[in-house]
């Protein structure tokens, strides 16, 4: 992979994924340029990229501006585009706001490419949330496409635009479907970002990880440098052009097996059993998890990092800096 002396743009660079992304853009020897809203709702924290902020470029913009997003789109070798609104209830409670951030402005930005710069490389952040409750596991990208939430049919919309201008306007561009990511930097306030970060909060907060119906719920997960790997990757791919891509966990735990793990992370740690809210239960897919065959065999992508040892390293690093993410 050489990113040397390449010019990137990172839309959510503030983010989680986007600033582990941005940091090994840096010492790949990329010209990093990272865009975020800043939107307190969201997952931007201007603590993520500490480390590099002498390095790297930032702007705070909205990618739903008009005018901003061509100015930082002309001249860029590479689009990583990860800014999107992620959490499934604010989807249903506010669907508009959902509609305007994760099919508009990707729309908007396509054009901007389209206008300003058609030779650019374009990698979208997708989310397995789209398939909707599976009829088989593990999935694959043959798996119909049943979302169950309004912010499923968005992100969809938004991956199809991006095929869409790969294959008529020819502007190379590629989607990973993101399975449940977690890691340092991941959004702890609450679980709109995912479930996981609440329940490191609660753990280190010395309360209860509160575990949704029978905890029997599978799911696969990955550790964001392994997240970070695929999309650089795929960014650097020709094969990956035109293409959508699951990603995927080597392992696959039911979720109270999962707070049993962090629970023996720290010492009085204990979870919870409770019913299902309502509003969740109505969008909640049951069983998940990913077959990753084709990024494997297209790309040579696999998950490195072990849940346990991933775990671990969240909640070290959770425990040192929580004044920054509480």
């Amino acid at each position: 992979m050489s990113y040397k002396k390449k010019s990137v743009l990172i839309t959510g660079g503030l983010g989680f994924i986007g600033s582990n992304l941005a940091r090994a853009l840096v010492r790949l020897g990329a010209d990093v340029t990272v865009v975020d809203s800043l939107v307190p709702q969201y997952g931007g924290n201007i603590f993520n990229i500490r480390d590099i902020a002498a390095q790297v470029v930032v702007n705070i913009c909205d990618v739903r501006d008009p005018y901003a997003m061509p100015y930082l789109l002309k001249d860029k070798d590479y689009l990583f585009n990860l800014a999107g609104q992620t959490s499934h209830l604010d989807s249903m409670t506010d669907p508009r706001t959902d509609l305007e951030i994760n099919v508009s402005a990707q729309l908007s930005i396509l054009e901007a490419c389209r206008k300003v710069n058609p030779g650019i490389k374009i990698v979208f952040a997708s989310t397995r949330q789209l398939y909707g409750k599976p009829e088989y596991l593990p999935v694959d990208e043959k798996h119909p496409i049943r979302p169950v939430d309004v912010n499923g049919i968005n992100k969809l919309a938004g991956e199809w635009y991006h095929l869409l201008y790969n294959n008529v306007y020819g502007i190379r561009a590629c989607a990973l479907r993101l399975t449940n990511t977690y890691g340092p930097g991941m959004r702890v306030k609450d679980a709109r970002q995912t479930f996981l970060g609440i329940w490191v909060r609660q753990l280190i907060d010395g309360e209860a990880i509160k575990v949704y119906g029978d905890g029997a719920q599978l799911r696969d997960f990955n550790y964001v440098d392994d997240c970070v790997e695929a999309l650089l990757l795929a960014g650097a791919s020709e094969e990956a052009n035109g293409r959508v891509y699951n990603l995927g966990g080597g392992e696959v735990v039911g979720l109270k097996e999962l707070a049993e793990m962090m629970v023996a992370l720290v010492p009085g740690g204990k979870y919870e059993l409770i019913p299902f809210p309502p509003e969740r239960k109505a969008i909640d897919i049951g069983d998940y998890y990913g077959n990753f065959d084709l990024i494997r065999s297209e790309l040579g992508w696999e998950p490195k990092v072990g849940l346990h040892e991933g775990l671990k390293k969240t909640v070290q690093y959770y425990r040192q800096y929580r004044t920054h993410y509480w």
